[in-house]
């Protein structure tokens, strides 16, 4: 042990030390060096039966399955790096607004129990929060293949025994530099910072804790000069040394001569190691994983720029604030923090991350155009790099069964994107002819999601005059029938609420539809999720279900049912230019449950207007009617 580090380190950290080291004393073996088979790596995903069954929501519409999951526990980052955070810095998410240690855990259980077995800590700088051993400790007891951290390295000396004892089981430190003076001008912080993130590369080694990954964003003209450096630490450590390609994100000033490809920086690895070999990765790999004979480590290279990954991509993240990103290029986000504080079940919130995931692309738009959409800073999203993908937004949208629960409000959807597409159709196997027809959520079939059944709750019936089982007014406890025959109007003229007190309970369903008409650059923006506001028709959707809930609040004389299912649908017609909104609502009650089909349909039709009416007021909302009634003592079917 060096003198220096010896007389920084604690009694307690050195006792520890001498315990992993001898944990670890015995290395592991070298990985081989196998060719990397051909093929596409979406088909070989595919391919792949050993890890199925998987859960239908975390399954996109790919084949893609996500069993990773990235938590970003703080915004907060003590090092100002050029490529993360904008130089005028970021606005930071009042504490309030960030994710609870128990919200933290509450989502982590449910992506858990749907087959995510690997989690990663990040930031921001995930060292800086308080709690954060408690939240891996309690990580530790879902029984996870892997509990990991990245982090910038400068408090991770000091807080690296407590973490491993929690339950880390994978640490990756952020350097992109071996110079101090050098990286002071990437972090916008003194080189005596450098010193606290080597030291605690050195403990770790010390440590005897593998394997240590580095992760190096190379930038031309700032440090692919060092390159060579870095790969020379593997020869006797066994570190994993990663390469990262420059990318774009807001605020970075990213210019495309600072990209340095993954092919120049292994061609200038092999000037100096003729021998540089490629080794085989995984299926689901974000790293081209290369060795040199002989040395303890190995080298990587993150290629999201030059060469993407995303046909095997099984990441998703959860932001500090709490939205959900199904790609870390995506600027599509959905709140599962203000869900959560809506007070929806584990059920919904889980039907709302399936949603998501199905609108995944089949991979990212491309380096040039990715520098020209918007996204979050990357200090706000992750603290390293690590591409997932997203996918287009789908023709028909959701079937749900939901529960009762507070309103619910989606975080500014972050949709800004720009108008370069980030799919094609051939990949999705789709026509735009006909992708209308398909729902994109046929998957929530196979999803094993119940009906909720509510207890018949004691509803007070209001009313001045009382009804027979054929809602014809009786003569024993009113006096005359009015002249109207309408049921909410009493003998005297007088507004009133239907006594349904001695109809049978049965189970009800009601079908209503609506139609909303778009102009052709409206309808496109939809169809290409373009629009400010952001998703279209999963806002419409939520809408829906909300004003199906809500309908007696909105309908002064309905009567407040328990409804055991919502399903609402959003398809666009090509041809006509217009989305088609169809509701289907289900009880079981004493009454019918025709008007909360037409409210939720009403209100979704409502929503679209809203989304859309920056493009322009030429939108029309037509045709809202009842398809069908069933249940009661008259059924109806409208004949089409």
């Amino acid at each position: 042990m060096s003198t220096p580090l010896r007389r920084i380190l604690s009694p307690r950290h050195k006792g520890l030390i001498k315990s992993y080291s001898q944990a670890y004393a015995s290395p592991l073996p070298a990985p081989t060096v196998k060719e990397t088979s051909s093929g596409s790596r979406l088909e070989e995903f595919r391919m792949r039966q050993d890890i199925l069954p998987f859960s239908a929501f975390l399954t996109d519409k790919f084949g893609r399955q996500h069993n990773y999951l990235r938590i970003s526990v703080s915004e907060r980052c003590n090092l100002r790096c050029t490529y993360c955070m904008p130089e005028e810095g970021v606005p930071l998410t009042p504490s309030n607004k960030l994710l609870s240690a128990a919200e933290i855990i509450r989502v982590a259980k449910i992506f858990v129990s749907q087959g995510v077995d690997k989690v990663r800590i990040t930031g921001g700088e995930p060292l800086l929060r308080k709690d954060l051993p408690r939240i891996i400790e309690q990580l530790s007891e879902m029984n996870l293949k892997s509990i990991g951290i990245t982090t910038n390295g400068i408090l991770l000396a000091r807080l690296m025994p407590e973490l491993i004892a929690s339950g880390v089981s994978a640490i990756n430190v952020s350097l992109d530099t071996l110079k101090p003076e050098k990286f002071e001008k990437i972090s916008r912080r003194p080189p005596s910072a450098w010193f606290k993130v080597w030291k605690a590369i050195e403990m770790a080694d010390l440590m005897g804790y593998y394997p240590l990954k580095l992760n190096c964003v190379v930038q031309g003209g700032i440090n692919e000069d060092e390159i060579c450096d870095f790969v020379a630490l593997t020869k006797d450590r066994q570190l994993d040394v990663r390469f990262i390609e420059y990318m774009p994100f807001s605020g970075n000033k990213w210019d495309v001569a600072k990209m340095v490809s993954y092919q120049e920086m292994v061609k200038a690895i092999q000037q100096k190691y003729p021998d540089f070999q490629k080794l085989e990765d995984p299926h689901n790999h974000t790293a081209k994983a290369f060795r040199i004979p002989g040395h303890l480590g190995q080298v990587g290279f993150i290629t999201s720029m030059s060469e993407h990954f995303c046909g095997g991509c099984n990441r998703l993240r959860i932001t500090a604030d709490g939205n959900l990103k199904v790609c870390l290029f995506g600027n599509a986000e959905v709140s599962l923090r203000d869900a959560m504080r809506s007070g929806v079940s584990d059920e919904m919130l889980l039907s709302l991350i399936g949603e998501a995931v199905q609108r995944k692309f089949p991979k990212h738009a491309g380096m040039l155009n990715l520098a020209k959409m918007e996204n979050r800073p990357m200090i706000l999203i992750d603290d390293t790099i690590f591409p997932s993908t997203t996918l287009p937004v789908g023709r028909v949208v959701g079937t749900q069964n939901v529960e009762t629960f507070s309103p619910l409000r989606l975080s500014n959807p972050r949709h800004l994107q720009s108008d370069y597409e980030c799919y094609d159709y051939d990949a999705l196997n789709v026509s735009q002819s006909s992708s209308s027809s398909k729902s994109c959520f046929s998957v929530y079939s196979s999803f094993g999601m119940k009906p909720v059944h509510y207890r018949h709750h004691q509803l007070r019936n209001f009313s001045t005059t009382k009804l027979d089982n054929n809602n014809n007014n009786n003569p024993d406890t009113a006096t005359t029938s009015t002249t109207s025959g309408l049921s909410h109007v009493d003998s005297k003229g007088k507004a009133q609420m239907v006594d349904v007190s001695e109809k049978k309970v049965t189970t009800r369903e009601a079908i209503a539809e609506a139609t909303v008409n778009l102009s052709h650059e409206t309808f496109k923006a939809v169809t290409d999720n373009r629009m400010k506001k952001g998703d279209v028709l999963t806002v419409a959707q939520i809408a829906g279900i909300m004003g199906a809930k809500h309908t007696s609040n909105l309908i002064p004389l309905c009567h407040p049912l328990p409804l055991h299912k919502v399903d609402v649908n959003l398809e666009l017609n090509y041809e006509r230019q217009c989305v088609i909104i169809r509701v289907l609502a289900k009880t079981t009650a004493m009454t019918g449950v025709e008007m909360e089909a037409l409210t939720g349909a009403t209100i979704a039709a409502l929503t679209v207007y809203d989304m859309c009416k920056a493009m322009g007021h030429s939108i029309t909302i037509t045709d809202i009617k009842l398809i069908k009634k069933s249940g009661g003592k008259s059924d109806y079917n409208l004949k089409q």
